[in-house]
């Protein structure tokens, strides 16, 4: 059975009057979606300073939101995309569980509503390509309803086991996917693993040396999340998409939560999710490229323009490879400074 449309349909709305969807997923700051609760007053008041400080800003209706106040929180949603001044910062919603029964009311609502400001809708608990095309075919016949005129994009989370085995096929099963976070919560209960971290390392896991007499046996705690990391990445990478790690939850933890999220960002994430102001720091920290890093991979685009050949530099070989990867960092980094003067002057822009 086929995954996905034949190539000449898989670019077509799948509503009568839906806007096209758009093929290339479009590239802006998003080294952190800070969560809000929006069905909490005082919260939804702090929505421009939070959006002045995050790049991407993401009502959140689903996990942390108690059922008794899943229509609040949807209702407070639909006021900040009507009201708030988010200076361009995009807005993003994680809607609830696609067996829940507010799912249907959050999208029906927020795109009907909102869905002119509504950039990304995250989707919890995605198993199988066949999630996304539910919800990539109900999105289009709302966004027709609503005459919108941009396709607004799908973002699924990664937490369960059958997720993780079909990520490849979540990754492609529409054009309207812009990306895929890793969800350590939900994923460690779905494959039973022992642990009630939400995300980070755990102490218990470990490599230890081969024994050497009486000697002490070194022992270095490892990281639960590589493989899944890893897959996630070439996934995302294959679709031409966007990776991300999601909740690091010990708050007080920065020191681990800063590198968790630097293990993320070398493996190819582009981003993580911030949970409390002090995570959004750490992000910009950590995702953004090193100065260092970003002069001398300038230095290798200066003398390698064509990037042909084989050149030293500084002592160090380049040819087309590291021409590509200083290539991936300077893009980077020049988009980062048109949204951060400090950087813009740091990296010489």
């Amino acid at each position: 059975m086929p995954l996905m449309r034949n190539p000449r349909s898989h670019f077509a709305p799948l509503a009568i009057g839906a806007p096209e969807p758009v093929r290339e997923i479009p590239v802006t700051p998003s080294r952190m979606i800070h969560f809000f609760d929006p069905s909490n007053e005082k919260m939804r008041a702090r929505v421009p300073d939070m959006a002045r400080s995050a790049d991407v800003l993401l009502g959140n209706l689903e996990d942390a939101v108690a059922a008794d106040k899943k229509e609040a929180a949807r209702a407070g949603l639909v006021e900040v995309g009507k009201t708030a001044d988010l200076g361009g910062t995009p807005l993003w919603t994680r809607v609830n569980a696609l067996e829940s029964p507010w799912v249907l009311d959050d999208l029906v609502t927020l795109v009907t509503e909102i869905g002119d400001v509504l950039d990304v809708v995250m989707v919890p608990k995605v198993e199988g390509a066949w999630d996304i095309h539910y919800v990539d075919r109900l999105l289009a016949q709302l966004e027709a309803r609503a005459g919108l005129t941009r396709p607004i994009l799908v973002h699924a989370i990664l937490e369960t086991a059958q997720g993780v085995a079909n990520v490849e096929e979540i990754a492609n099963a529409s054009p309207r996917m812009q990306g895929i976070s890793l969800g350590p919560a939900d994923l460690a209960a779905s494959r039973r693993m022992k642990t009630t971290r939400v995300g980070g390392g755990h102490p218990g896991y470990r490599v230890i040396a081969d024994p050497d007499g009486d000697a002490d046996r070194p022992s270095y705690q490892q990281d639960l999340w590589h493989y899944t990391i890893g897959r996630m990445v070439d996934a995302c990478a294959a679709a031409g998409i966007f990776p991300y790690y999601g909740p690091f939850g010990d708050i007080k933890d920065e020191v681990g939560c800063e590198a968790q999220f630097r293990a993320a960002y070398l493996m190819g994430c582009v981003g993580t999710w911030s949970l409390h102001p002090v995570q959004i720091g750490i992000a910009k920290k950590v995702f953004s490229p090193e100065v260092d890093e970003v002069l001398f991979a300038k230095k290798v685009l200066e003398a390698i323009p064509d990037g042909s050949g084989v050149h030293m530099i500084d002592g160090k070989m380049q040819d087309d490879a590291t021409w590509k990867q200083s290539k991936v960092m300077v893009d980077l980094a020049q988009m980062l400074a048109k949204k951060d003067p400090e950087l813009a002057e740091a990296y010489g822009f």
